[in-house]
């Protein structure tokens, strides 16, 4: 990407994998931001070897080699994925008014940050639009002669957003309750398995029982009604997929690593924002999905407490 046409500001997120995040510096260095942002969790106290290797991960701050204002925000104890990761998104968007997120495992394709930017300013003052996403979920399935289409799924396996769109995070999810009872996810996704998938997520998460920041994110996008823009090839790869990893342990899984493709430039605009349901509908079922095996268990439980 030439100097007149540099990635807007990115955030990097880190923690205790220098190689990984090594391939994701490297990526963003086709982009050469003029601003990156690098936030890095804390070692955990019962892991002492994790010192060395978030030591590794700071180190790499250093190795920036192009004209960049670099920002850090290393954390001296351990926060955990659900706060390190929102807390450093919230500190990036008090600084910058939209830019990319990049977790230290999502290796972004060049065209990313050129996508990225062209959307960014399109939909700055759009509010139906939350967020831009590098992920393709559809298995080479092209849904239209679009470049992108719009869903009501914010992937962030690498993604950009604006400040707008941030300030509607809520990390308690203070509206679920009431929410839940109203059949407001009946009503928005049209389908009762899958709003029986995302309460359950969404009950879990509220009652923190899991360390998604995620969902929390996903939750707050849907109460406004917000949409994310997702390309017609996918644009990065996740490659940390196993044993490193702190939610995806499981290396075979079929989002691993999965190949990024150019993006044809120039853009082909969708004519209006609206959801692709013929996409989102492939993405609920492949992978917003609760295995047959987990159901059938969590249905004998439910029978054994009557």
């Amino acid at each position: 990407m030439s100097s007149g046409h540099a990635a807007p500001p990115v955030l990097l997120l880190a923690f205790n994998r220098p190689d990984t995040t090594a391939q994701v510096l490297d990526a963003i260095r086709a982009g050469r931001p003029r601003q990156l942002f690098f936030a890095v969790d804390g070692p955990r106290d019962d892991r002492p070897d994790e010192r060395e290797q978030v030591a590794a991960v700071r180190a790499l701050a250093n190795t920036i080699d192009w004209e960049c204002e670099v920002h850090t925000l290393f954390r001296d104890r351990n926060l955990g994925c659900k706060l390190a990761v929102s807390q450093a998104v919230s500190w990036f968007f008090t600084q910058v008014e939209q830019g990319i997120v990049l977790e230290d495992d999502c290796v972004a394709h060049p065209d990313f940050f050129r996508f990225a930017r062209e959307l960014l300013d399109k939909y700055a003052n759009d509010p139906r639009v939350a967020l831009i996403s590098g992920d393709n979920f559809q298995f080479g399935r092209r849904r239209s002669e679009y470049s992108y289409y719009f869903s009501r799924f914010p992937h962030i396996w690498g993604w950009a957003s604006w400040r707008r769109a941030w300030q509607w995070y809520d990390h308690s999810m203070s509206r679920w309750p009431q929410l839940r009872d109203s059949g407001w996810l009946h009503e928005l996704l049209g389908d009762r398995a899958a709003a029986a998938y995302w309460t359950r997520i969404f009950d879990e998460t509220h009652a923190n029982r899991n360390t998604s920041w995620a969902y929390r994110w996903t939750f707050s996008v849907w109460a406004h009604g917000g949409l994310t823009a997702l390309p017609g090839v996918n644009l990065v790869s996740n490659v940390g997929f196993g044993d490193g990893a702190t939610h995806n342990r499981n290396r075979w899984n079929r989002y691993a690593s999965l190949p990024v493709e150019a993006m044809r430039f120039p853009l082909v605009h969708p004519e209006n924002v609206t959801i692709d349901d013929d996409a989102d509908r492939f993405t609920q079922r492949t992978m917003f999905r609760r295995p047959w095996w987990r159901a059938l268990a969590g249905n004998l439980l439910t029978a054994m407490r009557r």
